[in-house]
């Protein structure tokens, strides 16, 4: 089993291991700050300062980034915090919500799983219809900037201020994640496992670099293609992939262990 996981690529690999897979681990991604992070600290003084009539928090990483942004360059942590109390505060999912019960902020909304952006989108509809209009939003960002959600909030009305506080680079070491392109190319992967459709984006990149997109897309529309859930499928669609399986819920475990089931299915039928 391909593995693009980075930050918990150990445990993934453990999970796999239990299932009698055989990991390859081939880390795609490497969290950083962002080298200037003017906007978010803009964003944060704007939020203290009462601009905003909505926050929208996509990840619990990227909730205490912009946080630590306000702390340790506004040094307003709790200007900012008192500042979250006053709006109304949505989250994708249980990892921005659980920084917010540490800071004891409610949330107005939680999407209901799978945490897409579809579904906060509805949470945030079913709340308040037309409440989004001309409203002043700021949505916390993750990685890369969601077009689809953006689009979604300009359609209701509302006036959008995206606030980046990290990003995903390649990693320092890409030989593992090239050596994990040459396996997959030469046929020696049967399950590829992606928890972000960045994987996706960063696994193409490297492989061009390597003359070997070709390959590796047609090695992917080959192998056992799994998904960790909708967001991620969507990329890998984008890309011409279609995944034998999305997991039944948005998790590590149930992802690796539905892929087991279903490649040992496939392997008693064959």
């Amino acid at each position: 089993m391909l593995i693009l996981e980075s930050r918990r690529a150990r445990e993934m690999a453990s999970i796999v291991t239990s299932y009698a897979g055989v990991p390859i681990s081939a880390p795609s991604m490497r969290e950083v700050p962002l080298e200037s992070n003017t906007e978010a600290v803009a964003a944060a003084q704007t939020l203290i300062d009462g601009g905003f009539d909505y926050v929208v928090l996509l990840t619990g990483v990227g909730t205490r980034a912009w946080l630590d942004v306000a702390d340790q360059v506004l040094g307003a942590r709790e200007s900012f915090i008192a500042a979250l109390r006053s709006v109304k505060v949505a989250v994708r999912g249980p990892k921005p919500l659980a920084v917010l019960r540490e800071l004891q902020v409610p949330a107005w909304v939680t999407a209901a799983e799978p945490n897409t952006w579809r579904d906060l989108l509805a949470a945030m509809d079913a709340a308040g219809p037309d409440a989004m209009r001309d409203a002043r939003v700021a949505v916390q960002e993750y990685g890369m900037s969601n077009s689809e959600l953006l689009a979604g909030f300009a359609d209701r009305g509302a006036r959008v201020t995206r606030v980046p506080v990290y990003q995903w680079t390649l990693p320092e070491d890409l030989e593992p994640l090239r050596e994990g392109i040459r396996n997959l190319a030469d046929g020696g992967v049967d399950v590829a496992l992606f928890t972000t459709g960045t994987q996706l984006v960063h696994l193409m990149q490297v492989a061009a670099t390597m003359h070997m997109a070709n390959a590796v897309r047609s090695a992917l529309q080959r192998v056992t293609v799994t998904s960790i859930g909708p967001t991620t499928t969507e990329e890998l669609r984008r890309h011409g992939i279609e995944p034998r399986l999305e997991a039944s819920h948005p998790k590590m475990g149930f992802l690796v262990r539905e892929a087991a089931e279903l490649v040992s299915g496939l392997d008693d039928r064959a």
